[in-house]
């Protein structure tokens, strides 16, 4: 019986893929299944992957197809999955070898329906440590979990059985991914341990800003449509709404900062801001916003005055830090 199911897309990582495949045929969980997806990977990459499937017949399986990008490639390999749980790997990232045992046991000791792990940012010159959280609820879940596809083991019956997708031909797959999986899991966990080594490489798509950056207002309304939709949203309706703000006005706000061309950079600044005051009128008032913490405090002072302001700080730095890594 196949315990866990690891589904790695790949596309032109040659310099990245085997030891990313070296971490996974190397793990003490026995049992598990490597599901590899070629998306019309076109440098040295397809020839690794073949190396170690030829190596590993019992242990990999292989599929092909054409490119069209990381949500298509795992959606593709989805149905092929027989483990009982599945677990998503980016191939440029590595793992510790007892990752899968230590997850899939705490799993199966606590008959849970996902697990999740610490993981590590890694940088050419430092690692950083990303901890979680035990969640007391999924409310809180929905507040503060890492939304990535990446360090987590998942039943794999909730993903299929619901058809649970990436969406294809957006950035952000992990975010509408885990916010239509959340209302359907019931019993879950964390293993306090940094399995995964997230590799920040200087051309991937998290570190390329563009005009693709103003998805992020597609995708969480794709969310708000699939919560209306199955009678969630009143539940949910205070974390969806901060969990709304803080992407807009944090982590994507610094992202749109990085966008190089000044107009596109303005207008879809603009339009986010616009997004928020228009899907959320009352956003100000929202009860996670009125907690304690820097980030709350910088939300509830942003208005139309103070956007340009701290959007123009913001860019300021990030040419700062562009300039001291090009010339140290």
């Amino acid at each position: 019986m196949i315990k866990v199911s690891i589904i790695v897309p790949f596309y032109n990582v040659e310099n990245y893929i085997e030891k990313c495949l070296q971490s996974l045929v190397n793990q003490t969980l026995e049992d598990v299944e490597i599901i590899l997806v070629n998306d019309g990977s076109q440098d040295g990459t397809e020839e690794i992957a073949k190396q170690f499937v030829e190596k590993y017949p019992n242990k990999i399986m292989y599929l092909e197809k054409e490119n069209g990008g990381l949500s298509d490639a795992r959606n593709y390999a989805i149905p092929y999955a027989k483990g009982e749980y599945i677990a998503f790997l980016d191939s440029d990232d590595y793992v510790e070898a007892n990752m899968y045992e230590e997850m899939y046991n705490k799993a199966k000791e606590e008959n849970l329906d996902y697990v999740e792990c610490d993981f590590l940012w890694e940088y050419p010159d430092k690692s950083l440590e990303s901890k979680g959280k035990q969640y007391s609820n999924k409310k809180e879940m929905f507040i503060y979990t890492r939304v990535v596809a990446w360090n987590k083991l998942i039943k794999r019956e909730i993903v299929q059985n619901n058809h649970l997708e990436f969406p294809k031909g957006y950035r952000y797959e992990d975010v509408e991914f885990f916010y239509k999986l959340l209302p359907l899991i019931h019993n879950y966990g964390i293993v306090e341990k940094p399995f995964i080594h997230y590799v920040q490489r200087e051309n991937s798509i998290s570190n390329v800003q563009n005009t693709r950056t103003k998805e992020i207002i597609d995708v969480l309304r794709h969310v708000i449509d699939y919560y209306k939709r199955n009678q969630l949203f009143d539940e949910y309706k205070e974390e969806i709404e901060y969990t709304y703000t803080r992407y807009i006005l944090c982590s994507s706000m610094l992202r749109m900062v990085m966008i190089e061309n000044r107009k596109e950079r303005k207008e879809i600044i603009n339009l986010a801001w616009k997004s928020l005051n228009t899907q959320f009128t009352n956003w100000k008032e929202n009860i996670y916003l009125k907690e304690k913490g820097l980030k709350n405090l910088y939300m509830k002072t942003v208005n139309n005055i103070t956007l340009k302001m701290y959007t123009s700080l913001a860019r300021i730095k990030f040419i700062r830090d562009k300039l001291q890594e090009k010339f140290v």
